[in-house]
């Protein structure tokens, strides 16, 4: 299967053959949503934390003596019954992050590619050389092409001009393509992949 590939200026350079393996398998939502929930826990911090009974800053003391007053039963003031005191059960720091198989992994980036094909959202671009760092210009051109939140992904390094331009631009991220993911290749709007990016993907997980 062949898409076409554009330069920055909006025309159509070329073409290139894009892999069935990749972009012609049939797109699964339970796959899908495995390696979102995967990548997702993986970076929840996990830091929560409450003071337990033992960590509050209370008098040890006994409130009052136990029998006598009419009074309910207590120990000190630290107990979870009263305000301020230690929290029973509560959140501690752990770790999120679970398991997933790498085929699965390499599935599930597969599929979230075929959906951009599937859906008109994935372009080729022939490169991301600009002579300067210049983000109005780029700007412009990015206008010009009707990209809307956009993903893009180069070859195994970013031009720098380019990276330059665009990181001051809010709906455009700049990746090289060991940072493809499933989550951020699913929530963007436009999916531009340069021609060096496309054969890097495809040897890395065909």
């Amino acid at each position: 299967m062949m898409a076409p590939v554009i330069s920055l200026d909006g025309s159509q350079e070329t073409s290139i053959e894009l892999s069935q393996d990749i972009f012609e398998i049939e797109v699964r939502a339970d796959i899908l949503n495995r390696v979102v929930r995967w990548q997702r826990a993986k970076k929840q911090q996990g830091s929560h934390k409450v003071k337990t009974r033992s960590e509050t800053n209370y008098s040890r003391r006994k409130l009052f003596r136990q029998k006598g007053t009419g009074r309910a039963r207590h120990g000190d003031r630290n107990a979870p019954i009263f305000s301020g005191g230690g929290v029973y059960k509560g959140p501690t720091p752990r770790d999120h992050s679970h398991d997933l198989p790498k085929k699965i992994r390499r599935l599930g980036l597969k599929m979230a590619l075929a959906s951009k094909w599937n859906s008109q959202e994935l372009i080729v671009l022939k490169d991301t050389h600009v002579a300067e760092a210049k983000t109005s210009e780029l700007n412009d051109k990015i206008n010009a092409m009707g990209w809307k939140k956009t993903l893009l992904i180069d070859g195994p390094s970013v031009d720098q001009n380019f990276f330059r331009a665009a990181r001051n631009l809010p709906d455009i991220d700049v990746i090289p393509q060991q940072g493809a993911n499933v989550y951020d290749i699913l929530k963007c709007h436009t999916l531009v992949i340069t021609v060096a990016g496309i054969e890097a993907l495809q040897e890395r997980i065909s």
